[in-house]
This record gives structure tokens, C-alpha cells and sequence, in this order.
């Protein structure tokens, strides 16, 4: 058994490279063989929101607070609240972030697949996040 005390594991910065605006990331939980998921308390500001990407496995979000939207390539822009769960199927073009007006929180949890969870791509551009 392997308890992470709240508060044992520090923040971080979401890097420039794959968000826009302001974002912390809460570590929770990291793969350990021959385990591959991991997973984090993501916080978004108001605006913030990550780059567009895939994940191998696929992602599975756990909305728990705030407002945020969702959208994957060609798809629509989905609002999403507490207690709201999306999941993006393996190598599903997406991105995902605060409202424009109101923070959100999310769970992130992911697989790795040889080592690797996540592919980052471009940033997802004012005129995309506005829809």
C-alpha cells in the first residue's frame, strides 16, 4: 500500500509549450510497473486550456469544479461541469481548458504505452477556442 498525503507532492506550472494562459498541475498519482496509469488534479484559469493532442490509451476526465469546455478535432465545443466524465478514445485528436469567464478543475487520468502517455501538437488558437 502506498499512501500520497495531500499536499506531499508539489505543484507545477503548466509549461508554455503545451497550454495557454494559466494552469496548475497537482500530481496524484504516477505509473509504477507493471502498472501504466497516472493521473493529476489539473486547475485551469479562466481562458487557459491545453495545446491540441492524443494520448495512446486515451484519456478519461474527471470534472470537479468550475466550468470548462471539450472539443476534438471537427467536433463540437462541449461545456463541462462538476461531475462531469469525458473520455477521448486512443489517439483522438483533442483539447480541453476553462471557460472563458470561470476556472475549472478536472482529473486527468492516462495510460502509458512504451513509455509514453501523451503526443503534443500546435496550440489551440483564440479563434478555435472561441468556436
Amino acid at each position: 500500500m502506498d499512501i500520497k498525503r495531500n499536499g506531499s507532492q508539489p505543484s507545477a506550472q503548466g509549461p508554455a509549450d503545451w497550454f495557454t494562459g494559466r494552469v496548475r498541475i497537482d500530481p496524484l498519482f504516477t505509473a509504477t510497473d507493471p502498472a501504466r496509469a497516472a493521473g493529476a488534479s489539473v486547475t485551469f484559469e479562466p481562458g487557459a486550456r491545453t495545446a491540441w493532442h492524443t494520448h495512446p490509451l486515451g484519456q478519461t476526465l474527471i470534472v470537479t469544479a468550475g466550468c470548462g469546455r471539450v472539443q476534438r478535432q471537427d467536433g463540437p465545443i462541449e461545456e463541462i461541469r462538476p461531475g462531469d466524465v469525458v473520455r477521448f478514445a486512443p489517439g483522438e485528436r483533442h483539447w480541453h481548458g476553462a471557460s472563458p469567464t470561470t476556472a475549472m478543475t478536472h482529473i486527468a487520468i492516462q495510460e502509458q504505452l512504451d513509455g509514453k502517455a501523451v503526443d503534443w501538437m500546435e496550440h489551440v488558437t483564440d479563434t478555435e477556442y472561441q468556436g
